[in-house]
């Protein structure tokens, strides 16, 4: 799996404060808990674990390749100790047993609901939400959510309203959305949405990733990525 930009905007974008020991003394001399759903590469596993030095993050992947992939990215990288990649489906963990819930949960879902099929397996479970549909991952989520916990997504814009609804049958609310858009000019394409289970204000902004012609990334895109591009 490629880096792609959706990965990367969600790994840098996710709020982290509910998984700081430091932020929680209920929490002190206990690991904050991560789990990223459909990791690939471990991309986003490896951007939180950079992000929150306490954490535990596990990622989750159904197709054998990642999996592989990820642990050796996992064993390369100077948190090697706090990461971990399993090879299981979201709804496999959520009907199990819990042995522990998790602090935050973030996903770069499959989305391309009604597109043409990708030929290559690996490639079509991960854009196709054949093997995890958005209520699955929703409800999926909610189970192994502490109280105060977090679920962070990236989605197509035109999914917005159809999964917040759904969340809320759930029991999960939106506290905060980012529409993303290419250009200033340009339709919204993605949105990042973190739920929690508390019905409170929702703060909102747009991010456009790149200001002109002239420049690969905005000025606010190269903030938020600051820590992660070389």
């Amino acid at each position: 799996m490629k880096v792609g930009t959706d990965g990367t905007l969600l790994g840098a974008w996710v709020p982290v404060d509910g998984v700081s020991a430091v932020s929680l003394p209920e929490k002190v001399g206990t690991a904050a808990r991560v789990l990223d759903v459909g990791t690939g590469s471990g991309l986003i596993a490896l951007m939180i674990a950079q992000r929150c030095p306490q954490a535990q993050v596990l990622g989750i992947d159904i197709d054998e390749a990642a999996v592989r992939q990820a642990e050796d990215n996992f064993a390369c990288s100077p948190w090697r100790d706090r990461l971990k990649a399993r090879l299981c489906p979201l709804q496999q963990l959520a009907q199990g047993e819990v042995t522990g819930r998790y602090d935050l949960i973030v996903s770069n879902p499959p989305y391309f609901v009604d597109s043409l099929k990708n030929p290559e397996v690996s490639r079509r479970m991960a854009r196709h939400t054949d093997s995890l549909r958005y209520d699955e991952l929703l409800s999926g989520s909610r189970c192994l959510l502490t109280d105060e916990g977090t679920l962070a997504l990236i989605l197509p814009a035109e999914t917005e309203e159809a999964v917040v609804r759904a969340a809320a049958v759930e029991g999960l609310f939106p506290y905060k959305i980012t529409r993303v858009r290419t250009k200033e000019s340009k339709p919204v394409k993605r949105v990042l949405l973190a739920f929690s289970m508390k019905n409170r204000p929702v703060e909102k902004d747009e991010l456009v990733l790149i200001a002109n012609d002239n420049a690969p990334r905005s000025e606010a895109y190269q903030r938020l990525c600051r820590d992660f591009y070389l």
